[in-house]
This record gives structure tokens, sequence and C-alpha cells, in this order.
């Protein structure tokens, strides 16, 4: 006949018990973050980090750039601004002339 279980079982037990809650409680924690980060990028993409308006995306010998449709701001991502650098000025001067009016 089982007895009551010892002090040092109750302990393992209610350990074990909050170690899997609190996996439970890690897991929500990171499910929620992933949905606020992916609801960020749905609100925020293509979207001009100074005023908010659309981004025209307009690709120049590979280099995707992003022109704002409102303030004109030019936006590079990562990356893009090593590819931009790397151009000879005569280059650098074609790829402005694009956004000029």
């Amino acid at each position: 006949m089982p007895g009551r279980p010892s002090e040092r079982e109750a302990e393992y037990v209610a350990r074990m018990e909050f170690a899997r809650i609190k996996k439970l409680e890690e897991e929500k924690h990171r499910k929620l973050k992933e949905d606020e980060r992916k609801k960020l990028k749905d609100l925020h993409h293509m979207r001009c980090p100074k005023c908010g308006m659309e981004l025209i995306e307009i690709d120049y010998k590979e280099i995707k750039v992003d022109k704002c449709s409102e303030c004109e701001g030019i936006w590079l991502d990562a990356g893009e601004l090593d590819t931009v650098s790397k151009l000879e000025k005569t280059g650098l001067d074609k790829l402005f002339g694009v956004f000029k009016k």
C-alpha cells in the first residue's frame, strides 16, 4: 500500500511541476514576441522611417534603393551602403541622377 511521498519526493515533484509550467510560459512569451514582431513588420514594411509614407524600390545595378514617395528620403538595406561606396564617382552620380526630378 503506497504511503505518502517523502519530503524529498514532494520537493522533487514540485520542482518538476514548476519547470514544466515555466517552460510552457516561456513558450507562450516567445510566441507572443514572434506575433508582435510579425505585426510590427507588417505595419512598417516598405514604409519610410522618417515620415511613414510608402517607399518605392528602385533596382539600380543590383542595388535596391528605397525612396520615400513623400519626403524623398533615400534608404538602403544592410550591405547596400558598402556596395554604393564601391561605385566609381560616375556610377554614384548616375545612381543619384535616377532620383532627381
